[in-house]
């Protein structure tokens, strides 16, 4: 039974990320008055494109061809470790930040590689790109997380949330400054606004769009709902360990359907905030991604400190 519920637990993260998703574009072209597309539209645009055959570039070897299953599937084991509505469950042994920050680094290495893979310009510079930002948001992330893992005592994610949970409601400074570090990462991390645009048509500007420009068909609605799996992955993580109150501890029916309601509340919550500073602000200058991603991981930093000194030394 708790196997059953890992396993649909893991098909509700697949499923409802493009929820999620259209959801975020819905509220975006509200606040720019603009006419929303349907909720279900990013399920439509998967469908249209999964039914078309993938067009395969000439020079193409074998890693353009497996990139976009193995970014699919390394994300979908990234959902599978991160706990969504319960967190007492099989995959809690291997759920650990550790193994989440890997088979991110795993799909984003193939990625790059089928960038690179095909010659182009395009696809050489946004790899590059990709590269050089994640090489500075990831130390941010495990910094903001370590942080968490120091209150805890571990950086098994359902340990921490239990902690968090079990200790009740505490204002802890250490975690406003690790929520605001991961915070800045999961934009950079998902390419949305400031640091990328997933809507722009503009090469030069673009960072994960142009590494995909020669993908097609179903290869690319593999890539795509990968996007949107990162950032419910994302959405939930923020959620669940900052404010984990909601979420399941015992695999019964009503703690369960109470932790789907909860769930979907904060990220509705958090897909508001992610749409409004979208509106707000504007695409910053590849150059100045450094000294967000920099401030980032000073947040996360403080956090850490501030951990070390206030609560730590008690």
């Amino acid at each position: 039974m708790v196997w059953l519920l890992a396993i649909v637990q893991t098909l509700l993260f697949i499923g409802a990320a493009p929820l999620l998703a259209g959801w975020t574009k819905r509220i975006k072209c509200r606040l720019q008055n603009r006419k929303a597309p349907s909720l279900f539209q990013p399920y439509r645009d998967l469908f249209k494109l999964y039914c078309k055959q993938p067009i395969v570039p000439q020079p193409a070897s074998w890693i353009f061809r497996a990139a976009p299953y193995i970014v699919f599937a390394s994300t979908v084991l990234a959902a599978s470790t991160v706990p969504l509505v319960a967190v007492d469950l099989p995959t809690a042994r291997i759920a650990d930040v550790i193994v989440l920050v890997g088979f991110f680094a795993l799909g984003r290495t193939f990625q790059v590689l089928a960038g690179m893979d095909i010659g182009t310009a395009f696809g050489g510079m946004g790899s590059s790109r990709e590269m050089t930002i994640s090489s500075l948001a990831e130390p941010a992330m495990l910094m903001a997380v370590f942080t968490l893992a120091m209150s805890a005592h571990t950086t098994n994610l359902s340990q921490a949330m239990n902690y968090v949970l079990d200790t009740g409601l505490v204002l802890r400074p250490s975690f406003v400054f690790a929520l605001g570090g991961l915070m800045l990462v999961a934009i950079a991390e998902t390419g949305r606004i400031p640091v990328d645009n997933p809507a722009t048509h503009l090469e030069l500007t673009m960072i994960h769009e142009a590494m995909i420009l020669e993908y097609s068909g179903r290869w690319l609605a593999l890539i795509e709902w990968a996007s949107q799996i990162k950032l419910m992955l994302y959405g939930v993580l923020i959620a669940n360990i900052f404010v984990p109150w909601g979420i399941a501890q015992a695999p019964s029916l009503p703690m369960l359907g109470y932790g789907i309601a909860a769930i979907a509340l904060k990220l509705a919550v958090l897909a508001l905030l992610l749409a409004l500073s979208e509106a707000l602000f504007a695409k910053m200058r590849i150059f100045r991604v450094q000294e967000y991603l920099g401030f980032a991981y000073l947040l996360s930093v403080l956090g850490m400190l501030s951990h070390i000194i206030l609560e730590a030394a008690r």
